[in-house]
């Protein structure tokens, strides 16, 4: 004998602390799914996907370097990659390629020019530790505005948002 008594599909699965959990999801989770496009002023697309077009494995998106030293849980200071403008790589990402640590990558928070060197911070530490020595890869990001497309990647014509749809305080401005 049974009884039904939930109909659905599983959705996250996370692990940690030797047990499993699992996200149990109704039928009525597909109606929380997206469709369509977003009206909104920045653009819509993933650095590097297809509708952005971009190829991020480019010398002039990319660069591999070497960690010159390991400043605090969150900073690197950068060799190897010069001929960058300052800021470049912030809101992209680093990869360590050997080490320890060799295939984490982690998001970065800030990218600034010191000589020779590069000083990045990232969003957070790595999960193992990264020696001087190391080789990276850092990749470009992106801040998703009309401008960066049009200047930084010359893909004015792949933007995805909505640059000229008014705010919400356009009610507000007078005639």
């Amino acid at each position: 004998q049974r009884h039904l008594l939930f109909r659905g599909n599983v959705g996250e699965v996370s692990t940690g602390g030797g047990e499993f959990r699992a996200e149990l999801r109704g039928l009525s989770n597909r109606l929380n799914r997206t469709t369509g496009r977003v009206y909104q002023p920045v653009c819509d697309a993933a650095l590097g996907d297809l509708a952005c077009g971009i190829d991020l494995g480019s010398p002039a998106y990319s660069a591999q370097g070497l960690v010159a030293a390991v400043a605090g849980m969150h900073e690197l200071v950068l060799d190897g990659v010069a001929g960058f403008a300052e800021h470049w790589f912030e809101r992209g990402s680093l990869t360590v390629l050997d080490g320890p640590a060799a295939g984490l990558g982690v998001a970065i928070k800030r990218d600034l020019t010191e000589g020779p060197h590069r000083r990045v911070t990232l969003w957070q530490e790595l999960r193992a530790p990264v020696a001087a020595g190391a080789q990276v890869r850092i990749v470009a990001g992106c801040d998703k505005r009309l401008a960066t497309c049009r200047d930084k990647f010359a893909n004015g014509l792949n933007f995805r948002g909505f640059p000229h749809i008014p705010g919400e305080d356009w009610m507000m401005v007078y005639p």
